[in-house]
């Protein structure tokens, strides 16, 4: 509960600062301590209450399906330049592949999209069954998903848009610190303190303890 007050406070001085033009991304700021980020390393999903936008979503698929871009096998050659790969992976948030055409992605796009943490994941974001339902039934999954993973000891995530309430956007965040909370190894301890901000300000700075 304290923590929740703590967030709305934050949240309360953020909004103070002088409306934009656009609607400001909220971003979690968790900086670490005591963390040894390559013995520990995190690489895990988790589901927020309140979807943060609508993600941009590829599928690696055996035939195009309306909910989602399609990419077919056949056009995987097209992918031969590193280039069209990089432009590609700037363009879409989140991958999605079929089981069976994954050797196939590993080897076309996984040099690429493999660093950016954009691979298609067991965890969300590989599929046996392809029907409209199913893919549609991900797609609402995958933009409830925040991805947390270490590779500096801050992580940085967005928690929502300026134009939600502040109830929801305290909701994802107590989500995404309750989840991480759970899969560092030790805990509260190693968490040093979290900061929340829009786009445009400054971090608001929340002690935890």
């Amino acid at each position: 509960m304290e923590l929740e007050l703590k967030l709305k406070k934050a949240l309360e001085e953020l909004r103070k600062n002088e409306e934009k033009k656009f609607d400001q991304t909220v971003d979690l700021i968790v900086n670490l301590q005591k963390f040894d980020i390559k013995r520990n390393s995190l690489n895990i999903f988790t589901q927020v209450p309140h979807k943060i936008k609508n993600l941009r979503v590829c599928g690696f698929l055996e035939a195009k399906n309306n909910n989602v871009e399609t990419i077919l096998e056949s056009e995987f050659k097209k992918y031969a330049d590193k280039k069209k790969i990089k432009k590609l992976a700037k363009q879409f948030d989140f991958f999605i592949a079929q089981a069976s055409l994954m050797p196939k992605v590993a080897t076309t796009f996984g040099k690429n999209l493999g660093p950016l943490g954009k691979m298609p994941s067991p965890q969300l974001g590989i599929v046996t069954n392809t029907d409209e339902r199913i893919i549609k039934e991900l797609l609402e999954k995958i933009n409830k998903s925040v991805k947390l993973r270490t590779k500096e000891p801050s992580i940085k995530i967005a928690v929502g848009k300026q134009s939600m309430p502040d109830e929801h956007i305290i909701d994802n965040i107590t989500t995404i610190y309750n989840s991480l909370l759970k899969s560092l190894p030790r805990q509260k301890e190693n968490i040093r303190n979290l900061g929340i901000k829009f786009t445009m300000t400054k971090p608001q700075k929340i002690a935890i303890r």
